[in-house]
């Protein structure tokens, strides 16, 4: 199993959820985060916002799952036909093992 974290624009963030939801992936867990990636923030006169806001979605997914989930996320997400700094980042962990709360029952990758 892996974890895919995948930062997006506030904007996209929907979009990548019906999307997901469209292709068969439902379960994803949604926060509201606050950061900044290569453009170091954004100048507006004399002020520098450097903590901007995004939207942390996190999906977990069997390892063959992987290339189609994460090309789902990147065509939600990104802005026009080429994309945009800001865009956001997919990051990608390896899940050792999972279990269900209400049964107990373990889920070995």
């Amino acid at each position: 199993m892996l974890l895919i974290r995948a930062i997006v624009r506030p904007e996209k963030a929907s979009s990548v959820l019906k999307a997901l939801i469209n292709v068969g992936f439902p379960g994803t867990t949604k926060m509201s985060v606050f950061g900044r990636g290569k453009q170091r923030g954004l100048k507006v006169g004399d002020i520098t916002y450097d903590e901007l806001p995004k939207e942390l979605l996190l999906i977990v997914i069997k390892d063959a799952d992987k290339d189609f989930v994460i090309s789902t996320i990147i065509e939600a997400a990104r802005t026009g036909a080429k994309g945009a700094f800001g865009d956001g980042k997919i990051f990608i962990t390896p899940v050792i093992e999972s279990y269900t709360i209400s049964s107990g029952q373990k889920e070995v990758s």
